[in-house]
């Protein structure tokens, strides 16, 4: 499982997140595989490309997990 740490702000965006911790290449692809529902946010399928993740949340992509601190 890997990590992310929310510094400055209350939540990051979802399609922001896939695209910093290197789960999807850009923006864009982030936002399909969302808009395709291969993406769950605490194990429920999360179709919201701006969803707000905050912290103690699981994001869930191909097999990858990443907790928010």
């Amino acid at each position: 499982m890997e990590v992310f740490e929310i510094t400055d702000q209350k939540f990051i965006e979802l399609h922001d997140l896939l695209k910093i911790k290197g789960l999807c290449s850009t923006g864009g692809a982030a936002k399909t595989a969302i808009a395709e529902g291969l993406v769950k946010v605490d194990g429920i399928v999360e179709l919201r490309k701006r969803s707000k993740i905050r912290k103690g949340q699981i994001v869930e992509y191909e097999g990858r997990m990443i907790t928010v601190l």
